[in-house]
């Protein structure tokens, strides 16, 4: 299974730009997309139908034209979860999940901490998706979880770490956390294979994980 995590800062805006023509050129089985600020009824579904995507889920903030999250798939899958059931957690539209056979795929936004309000709901949402992660990998073994994470978690993942380690994004607790959340039983996928240092400021990576090839959970940022 082919599987891209992608960032589109705004599914409407993405489409104008080619998101369509890129995605059919990249041909994933499964797409999950963050930041998609919209509603699902402010989009129409046919573009992504006629692309070869039939079955795709929107988790959608409350609050319009923020956050949301979304999984896009060629085949249909067993199951859809939107949100995690914790209020403090959905009510963003931050977490979506689809269980097919044998994997189960997950597209994840976490918050970003922007302000000590906004850092402080980022670290209670940190906890507390740890332990729905515990708990839920008792019934969901083989778990893909890929998103943005707005954690850089080594000093090659970012572009300057000196400057940057007083910035939310790659303070010490955050960081911390990260290490905790892979040695928890998951294997960063893109640093599986790329151990080459970021170089530049910006810009976006796309991952594609291929969770059957190889044994274990994965999870990318």
């Amino acid at each position: 299974m082919k599987i891209i995590s992608y960032n589109v800062n705004g599914i409407r805006a993405a489409l104008k730009k080619g998101f369509i023509d890129w995605l059919q050129s990249a041909n994933p089985d499964v797409i999950c997309l963050q930041e998609i600020k919209a509603q699902e009824d402010q989009l129409d579904l046919s573009v992504f139908e006629a692309a070869g995507y039939a079955y795709n889920y929107w988790f959608s903030a409350q609050k319009k034209g923020y956050s949301g999250v979304a999984i896009l798939s060629k085949t249909k899958p067993n199951n859809i979860v939107f949100g995690t059931g914790i209020e403090s957690m959905d009510f963003e539209g931050r977490n979506i999940r689809a269980d097919f056979d044998g994997v189960s795929v997950m597209s994840l936004y976490l918050p970003s901490g922007t302000n000590l309000a906004r850092l402080e709901h980022k670290l209670e949402y940190m906890d507390l998706f740890q332990d729905y992660i515990n708990t839920l990998k008792k019934e969901v073994p083989n778990l893909v979880i890929c998103g943005d994470y707005n954690i850089c978690h080594e000093a090659i993942d970012i572009h300057d770490p000196v400057r940057n380690k007083n910035v939310s994004g790659f303070l010490p607790e955050e960081r911390a956390w990260m290490t905790q959340f892979l040695n928890n039983g998951f294997v960063d996928a893109f640093r599986e294979f790329n151990s080459e240092p970021i170089t530049i400021a910006g810009g976006v990576t796309e991952q594609t994980l291929e969770p059957t090839t190889k044994g274990g959970d994965w999870t990318t940022h």
